[in-house]
């Protein structure tokens, strides 16, 4: 049996796929959690097979739980979402996940792909892989990410410097660099285009 921990926060999808999958003689379902910090605490306790894991949860989205479990849990994680961006996926394979698809397949083709990642094997849907190739690159810097995130939240700018043990005028540079290089005018403006295009 291929033992599954499914994590989404909207309860009517995350029931209804586990009950779905219940259906599947090899596949057993043995954790239903409603945000990333309960998948990442359950995942490290049941130590499942597979995690099934909705891109954008509270707490911990889909991403930072499985970059989180690979550095602690033998498990493979396969990531769900209703928007598939580019940019994630570039995110979720460099953060070891095993399988990226979006929410409108089938049961059976997410049973489907559960049995391959199980397996060993890695699976990304063919549209949005197609979309990754076309897609444009990242043009900010490792570091200016890192403020973008401290800040997501609309964290001051000494606030992020603390939490990035940078200097205030340091942060400031870093932003003005950002709000350059995207040609947006507020902080605010440039996370916000960065989460839609999976920068962050």
């Amino acid at each position: 049996m291929i033992r599954v921990l499914v994590a989404d926060d909207e309860g009517m999808i995350r029931s209804a796929l586990a009950a779905l999958l219940r259906l599947e003689d090899d596949i057993d379902v043995v954790a239903e959690c409603t945000d990333g910090a309960h998948a990442l605490a359950e995942a490290v306790r049941l130590m499942p097979d597979v995690c099934l894991l909705d891109l954008e949860m509270p707490h911990l989205d889909g991403v930072e739980v499985a970059e989180r479990l690979s550095r602690t849990v033998a498990t493979r994680c396969v990531i769900v979402t209703r928007h598939a961006r580019p940019g994630v996926l570039r995110r979720a394979l460099a953060s070891g996940v095993a399988g990226f698809l979006p929410k409108s397949r089938g049961a059976d083709e997410v049973a489907a792909v559960i049995r391959r990642v199980a397996a060993g094997a890695r699976y990304v849907d063919p549209e949005i892989a197609a979309d990754a190739l076309s897609d444009e690159r990242c043009p900010l810097t490792a570091r200016e990410l890192d403020v973008l995130r401290a800040g997501r939240r609309g964290e001051t700018t000494g606030q992020i410097a603390r939490t990035l043990s940078l200097a205030p005028g340091t942060v400031r540079n870093h932003v003005s660099a950002v709000l350059t290089k995207l040609a947006v005018g507020t902080r605010q403006q440039a996370t916000l285009m960065a989460e839609e295009r999976g920068w962050l």
